[in-house]
């Protein structure tokens, strides 16, 4: 067969096994696992994720994988295509920062559904959680930035061949199977970024991850059939770097220094539920208005200093709904100084349209800050000028926001997390069944025992 870069990522992820992984990889493989699945109890309520489960239970008579919240077993395809959706369902679920993807929230839910499928091992499973991490990571830098320029959702685009790997790999596929599926993946990649043009982001985006574990489970299965890919279908001409990359792909990226480090262990976990690009500026303006909130009538000005695409694309001052919200700048500002900007509630579509804080929101000021523009996007950054009508001022900066490896989370802010977000969805006694199973997961024989926790 033909070399390739992209042939060399996968023959390289098809042979790791959590005895060949640093003993931190694989903890942190855990952790990803615990969070997506906060994540997704959470969002499993939320109305997108009703709908979607809904729809998927009506069609399907019978199946043996979970959907998360529900009793109906279902397909495994149309498992992962819920359960993806509910953990990208409220901009809480975690992210890489350099190639700018959500790998949770499809590779997670991919390699789950996949897995209860086969009835594979909890070691299965984390080994294919770290692989689909590591590709989507790979492909995503490989791209380059013309998708960006261009409007696409780089994490949707880049998803379905990391699903296709970690469906694959708890599958059990061939390495020539696991090539046809991540080429039929290929053929799967899409999504634009609508959602963030600032005239309602409506419901697409949390799908977008929904429909790439979907594919990489479907295709998957189809490859096992004999169903046959493209086996270059990433770097080759007409490849997903030629169409999406075009002359900024670098496919050297793809296998470039395999093994040295991981991408899992790069993860950085969300504190607020909102876009990546505005956790810096919440986190300073927290520390700078102190314990309590505000009063509106104490705030004289607000400054907030970002890079130029966060200027560009999170500046929208009236956001319309739950996705305008998370999205912007000045609503994110004016909640973190006088509200709980923790608080998932408050960006329900209820109090977005609150007209105290659209008022404060109407006099924030984007600004673009050299110093954060010359650290972007390797950190997303942000600083702040706050000044009150006693006179006070107050500014500062922060580069690397909490959650960031740079700044991580403890465990036990992981584990607070999780109860807060499965808190409303699952009674206690589940809820710590399943924290055991997770940290269990390694020595489970059957993943079974830890998705009929989530049901």
């Amino acid at each position: 067969m033909t070399p390739s870069h992209a042939r060399d990522l996968i023959a390289f992820v098809h042979q790791i096994s959590l005895d060949t992984l640093p003993p931190a990889t694989v903890e942190q493989a855990r952790i990803c696992l615990l969070e997506a699945l906060g994540c997704g109890a959470f969002g499993s309520g939320q109305p997108w994720s009703r709908i979607l489960a809904d729809e998927i239970c009506a069609e399907q008579s019978n199946g043996v994988a979970t959907i998360i919240g529900r009793t109906q077993r279902v397909s495994a395809p149309g498992a992962a295509l819920c359960n993806g959706t509910a953990i990208h369902g409220y901009e809480l679920d975690d992210l890489i920062a350099e190639s700018v993807v959500h790998p949770g929230a499809c590779v997670i839910p991919a390699a789950m559904a996949a897995a209860e499928a086969v009835n594979a091992s909890g070691a299965q499973l984390l080994t294919a959680i770290v692989a689909g991490y590591e590709v989507m990571h790979r492909v995503s830098l490989a791209i380059g930035t013309e998708p960006f320029r261009r409007g696409f959702h780089i994490t949707s685009l880049t998803a379905p061949v990391a699903c296709a790997v970690s469906a694959g790999m708890v599958m059990g596929l061939s390495l020539d199977k696991l090539l046809s599926s991540v080429g039929l993946c290929c053929s799967a990649a899409s999504g634009i970024k609508s959602f963030a043009a600032g005239h309602g982001g409506g419901m697409v985006k949390r799908l977008h991850l929904g429909r790439a574990a979907e594919a990489g489970v479907r295709m998957g299965q189809l490859a096992e059939r004999g169903f046959l890919g493209p086996p270059h279908g990433i770097d080759s001409k007409f490849g997903l770097l030629d169409v999406f990359g075009g002359a900024g792909a670098d496919p050297g990226k793809l296998d470039r220094d395999l093994g040295s480090d991981w991408a899992i262990d790069q993860i950085w976990f969300k504190v607020f539920p909102i876009c990546g690009w505005i956790q810096s500026a919440v986190q300073l303006l927290l520390e700078l208005r102190g314990p309590e909130p505000l009063a509106v009538p104490e705030i004289k000005k607000v400054t907030i200093g970002v890079s130029k695409y966060a200027a560009l694309n999170n500046s929208q001052p009236a956001p319309v709904d739950t996705m305008g919200a998370q999205y912007s700048i000045p609503y994110c500002t004016a909640l973190a100084l006088t509200g709980n900007p923790r608080d998932p509630e408050m960006f329900s579509n209820a109090r977005v349209g609150d007209p105290v804080t659209r008022a404060l929101a109407s006099r924030i000021e984007i600004v673009v800050d050299p110093r954060i523009e010359a650290v972007y996007p390797t950190q997303y950054g942000a600083s702040a000028t706050l000044t009150l009508y006693d006179g006070r001022s107050f500014e500062g900066m922060v580069l690397d926001c909490h959650g960031t490896p740079a700044d991580p989370c403890t465990q036990e802010e992981s584990r607070a997390k999780f109860r807060l977000l499965t808190s409303r969805r699952l009674p206690t006694e589940k809820v710590d069944t399943l924290v055991e199973n997770v940290r269990m997961a390694a020595s489970l024989p059957s993943i079974r025992t830890l998705t009929q926790t989530l049901s």
